[in-house]
């Protein structure tokens, strides 16, 4: 009886964190750290300050609109993974390198993970992703930050 009992008590538990787990979500981890979230304005201030050294700013999104940026087109793209990968080719993996995109919410948008995971897969150690939390207009050119003219 009492093996009945903790193999029922087991059961119910596995049961119960299964359901806890579906309910809360089983998130994949992101493949940035939060230290290597950069804030829009502090980019805006870093290309406004002629004597800060300039990050190398790379666009895996559908256009490069920051002032200074590549693009290199979209990040879900393997063929524009590997533009990305012959840019940074003959680039110091110490080099100071910020991604963005911004045609979406950064949580939903598709091009950002894909880019900086091959970021990570290529030995970059100073790479930073633009906290675009809505979009690149709202984030950044309704801000009046700098943009390619």
């Amino acid at each position: 009886m009492k093996s009945k009992t903790i193999r029922f008590s087991l059961a119910l538990a596995a049961l119960l964190i299964g359901v806890l787990l579906v309910q809360v979500g089983w998130k994949k981890a992101e493949p940035w750290t939060p230290a290597q979230l950069l804030e829009p304005s502090d980019l805006a201030a870093t290309i406004n300050d002629t004597k800060a050294a300039q990050p190398l700013i790379i666009s895996i999104g559908p256009a490069a609109t920051i002032k200074t940026s590549i693009g290199v087109g979209p990040g879900s793209e393997v063929e524009n993974l590997a533009k990305l990968e012959k840019l940074l080719s003959k680039e110091s993996k110490s080099r100071q390198i910020v991604i963005y995109c911004g045609c979406c919410p950064f949580a939903k948008c598709p091009n950002v993970r894909p880019a900086f995971t091959k970021l990570n897969e290529l030995g970059f150690k100073n790479h930073k992703l633009l906290n675009i939390s809505k979009n690149l207009k709202t984030d950044w050119i309704d801000k009046d930050y700098p943009v390619i003219d």
